[in-house]
């Protein structure tokens, strides 16, 4: 290597916490040794439109593309080469000029509720007070306990722990994975399987960003690509793009491989709780292009089923 590769990274711990773990990865395929990784691959971070909107939600704040505005601009102006962003938060369509250099392997992409006393969602009392910014998580929790009610909870994991041990919730809901990579254990929780609450589409995958054209770049950046998390989450990016969804459209699903084919779960919710469509298939893939075409096709067969109610939250009424 003849220049350092800058990574650029949003500020919050956890997105530094990724950051790092993304050097370490490119670290080692570079066949450096571990005290020449920071001078290698430093880390450069930015506070995001995202990160500074911290009043109201996400949809009424311009969706979740704010996270990712200026390090991309980064990337485009030569700032930095390389940036690590969670993958739920990606939207659909990149700026020309960046492409998608790598997946690295998915961490749990389960949620978890976290609450100061490890209750879980069935025990809590009626009428609990549950903060959440997500309007996904707030519709599916609407639909397993219609009787709580539910706060605005915006800011990252340390934001939202120090809003709990202030009272201002019973509970909230939390990545697995955020929690897994800031190695905080000590928080109690009760993480949900996937087959009883669905997850953020792209949860618990980082997307590896970088110019096309650097192919020096891109070939390291390849060699920590996970294959299997690249079609999975391929498949979930192409079912967004298709149903153009946003922070304003309460989607959930999870792709994984299960007996060497690819088991896609989605479901579109009414922000409200009062009604969903959900959809399941199994298939086979080993392209990406292919895997964003079953993708796509799979929008296609939700929306078919879906009521006019639900086209109409999702603009496609």
């Amino acid at each position: 290597m003849q220049k350092p590769i800058v990574i650029a990274s949003r500020r919050s711990p956890l997105a530094v916490a990724q950051a790092k773990a993304v050097r370490a990865m490119l670290g080692r395929a570079a066949g450096l040794p571990g005290d020449s990784w920071e001078a290698a691959f430093p880390i450069k971070t930015f506070v995001t439109t995202g990160d500074r909107a911290l009043q109201g939600s996400l949809a009424e704040v311009g969706g979740k593309g704010l996270f990712v505005k200026e390090i991309e601009m980064a990337l485009l102006t030569g700032d930095a080469d390389i940036a690590v962003h969670s993958m739920k938060d990606m939207p659909a369509e990149m700026p020309d000029g960046l492409v998608q250099s790598a997946v690295p392997e998915r961490e749990d992409p389960r949620d978890a509720f976290v609450s100061l006393t490890g209750t879980p969602i069935d025990e809590l009392p009626d009428g609990a007070i549950i903060g959440t910014s997500s309007i996904r998580r707030a519709a599916q929790l609407r639909r397993m306990r219609p009787d709580v009610e539910i706060i605005e909870f915006r800011g990252n994991v340390q934001t939202r722990l120090a809003k709990l041990e202030r009272g201002e919730a019973l509970g909230t809901f939390l990545a697995q994975a955020g929690l897994n990579r800031l190695g905080r254990d000590d928080v109690r929780r009760c993480p949900i399987d996937t087959d009883e609450m669905l997850p953020a589409l792209g949860q618990g995958a980082l997307c590896i960003q970088s110019r096309e054209g650097d192919e020096d770049v891109l070939s390291l950046c390849r060699s920590i690509n996970h294959e299997t998390t690249e079609l999975t989450t391929a498949v979930e990016r192409a079912f967004v793009a298709r149903l153009d969804g946003s922070c304003r459209t309460p989607m959930a699903g999870h792709a994984h491989m299960d007996g060497g084919k690819i088991r896609f779960r989605a479901e579109i919710l009414h922000p409200d709780g009062s009604s969903h469509v959900s959809h399941e298939e199994h298939f086979d893939t080993s392209d990406v292009t292919d895997a964003l075409a079953k993708g796509a096709r799979f929008a296609d067969s939700l929306l078919a089923k879906t009521p006019e109610d639900l086209r109409r939250v999702i603009g496609q009424g």
